[in-house]
């Protein structure tokens, strides 16, 4: 179900330069991630993985790097 009452934040700039520079993902990869966030109102990380654009061990190197930001 898609949530469109609360909408959330779009990635960072810093975050997409993560995901390309340091997971190697990519530009096509993130701009259909960034998409599909925005369209499904869900966080980038969790979209790409469920998209199979990331693995789960990237979802989670990603996830560190976003708690540690």
């Amino acid at each position: 179900m898609i949530n469109t009452s609360n909408s959330i934040n779009p990635p960072s700039a810093e975050l997409c330069n993560f995901i390309i520079d340091k997971i190697g993902i990519s530009q096509a990869a993130l701009e259909l991630g960034k998409k599909r966030s925005c369209l499904e109102n869900s966080p980038l990380p969790i979209v790409m993985w469920s998209y199979g654009l990331i693995t789960f061990s990237q979802l989670k190197i990603i996830l560190v790097w976003l708690k540690s930001n």
